[in-house]
């Protein structure tokens, strides 16, 4: 903020001053880390075995947002459905279908 203003400062005076006001430093969140080990995804040996699914949002000229929810099959990495959703209520995994039985129903749905 000080930066902001003009005004530069060595960090030691100012920590200084902030300690002879009795001020407490507000300091920056680290960087987020993952935890444990990461296990690779599985390539899909065959079709239909999994499929993935995504949400896409956009807006519309006058400024309405919408969602897109795309289902994708990974091993021929082709775009199964994409439902238009203006609003989401609530968890659409359990409400999206593939599109039509050609695909099968032997796969599994991965987030």
């Amino acid at each position: 903020m000080l930066e902001r203003q003009g005004i530069v400062m060595n960090l030691k005076k100012l920590r200084r001053l902030y300690r002879e006001e009795k001020l407490q430093v507000r300091r920056r969140g680290g960087r987020k880390r993952a935890l444990g080990t990461r296990r690779p995804m599985l390539v899909p040996e065959a079709p239909n075995m999994h499929w993935s699914l995504d949400f896409v949002s956009d807006a519309l000229t006058d400024g309405r947002r919408f969602r897109v929810l795309a289902v994708v099959e990974d091993y021929s990495r082709e775009c199964l459905a994409l439902i238009a959703l203006a609003i989401v209520l609530g968890p659409m995994a359990d409400k999206a279908r593939p599109p039509s039985p050609d695909h099968g129903l032997s796969g599994s749905w991965r987030p």
